[in-house]
């Protein structure tokens, strides 16, 4: 543990150093082609840092923040575009913007909040689950789906939340949710687009779902650019998704976890084509029904396609224990 600590720190500051440069040369470069060039060697490096951990939280932090999220970052950066533009005010918060998973919140006073004490249940119920893993061969393997699905969620809202809370004290700014309460999704598009892990589409959408869409619009009519966007847009994700997943198992990618996005991108895409019929219009579903449907499509393709890897490698098991043990190691 303690050498995990001493690589996480060297990690850091290796990223801190990395994006002031970016903060310091970058910005004094033409936008376009040639800044890109001066950030690649930074994007290049965040690549190679997950590698350094055995820690499933440390690596999963680092190639979430910094490998996907930081290196998309850079590279709308290079354009004048995404999170980091106009770029903020200080280095301090550009390094806090470029390497950490928020986004200045917009309209804070348009966002729903649920009550203070909704966070403190969902971490005791998170605590419940860590030690059902005890009796995992007494359950079915529905449970167990449903447990690792909770699992995913809740670690990663109860891990993210008091990053923003702080960071929100620091840059004295009220930031973005990086998640929306996704058990209340009605669609597919409201899972992916408006409830799940929110900083994601923020980068994607600009910098696959844009571009591709207004590409394909000079050969194919706006339905299907609009297909073509969000498959692309879904396929990134998966490809992005099996790195993540190497640096968890250090296996080769298996595709399950990329088919799993693909499957949801096409699913998504010809939802998002459906509505705009006067039919789907019309029709209205009642709200529990269209919640239960897509929560039963999320947990049946993930157990199916995004789940597996991680089974087979431990990876949940190995989270659950280092839970355990960061939960005990705080006790003494």
């Amino acid at each position: 543990m303690e050498e995990e600590l001493k690589n996480f720190i060297k990690v850091w500051v290796s990223a801190i150093i990395s994006v002031s440069y970016c903060y310091y040369l970058s910005t004094r470069i033409k936008v376009g082609v040639f800044r890109l060039l001066s950030v690649l060697p930074v994007c290049a490096l965040f690549l190679v840092l997950p590698l350094f951990f055995s820690s499933v939280h440390f690596t999963g932090f680092t190639a979430f923040s910094l490998t996907w999220l930081a290196n998309f970052k850079l590279i709308l950066f290079s354009f004048d575009k995404g999170p980091l533009f106009p770029a903020p005010p200080n280095i301090s918060h550009f390094i806090c913007f470029a390497c950490f998973p928020i986004k200045r919140q917009q309209n804070p006073k348009s966002q729903n909040q649920l009550p203070k004490w909704v966070f403190p249940i969902k971490v005791a119920i998170f605590g419940v689950l860590l030690h059902t893993y005890d009796y995992k061969h007494y359950l079915s393997p529905t449970v167990l789906l449903f447990l690792h699905c909770l699992h995913v969620y809740l670690e990663f809202e109860i891990l993210l939340a008091p990053i923003k809370l702080l960071l929100s004290i620091a840059l004295g700014c009220d930031l973005e949710p990086q998640f929306n309460e996704p058990y209340l999704a009605t669609s597919l598009q409201d899972f992916w687009g408006h409830r799940w892990n929110l900083m994601v589409p923020a980068i994607l959408r600009p910098a696959i779902y844009l571009p591709v869409r207004r590409i394909t619009e000079r050969k194919v009519n706006s339905d299907q650019a609009l297909f073509l966007g969000v498959l692309a847009t879904f396929l990134v994700s998966g490809a992005v998704h099996e790195l993540i997943f190497f640096y968890f198992t250090r296996e080769s990618p298996t595709g399950e976890v990329t088919w799993f996005f693909v499957l949801h991108g096409a699913c998504t895409a010809v939802e998002v084509a459906a509505k705009r019929t006067s039919f789907v219009r019309r029709w209205k579903m009642n709200l529990m029904v269209s919640r239960l449907l897509t929560l039963v499509f999320v947990v049946v393709t993930g157990g199916w396609l995004f789940f597996p890897q991680l089974t087979r490698s431990g990876m949940i098991e190995r989270l659950s224990n280092e839970a355990l043990f960061s939960i005990d190691f705080s006790r003494h």
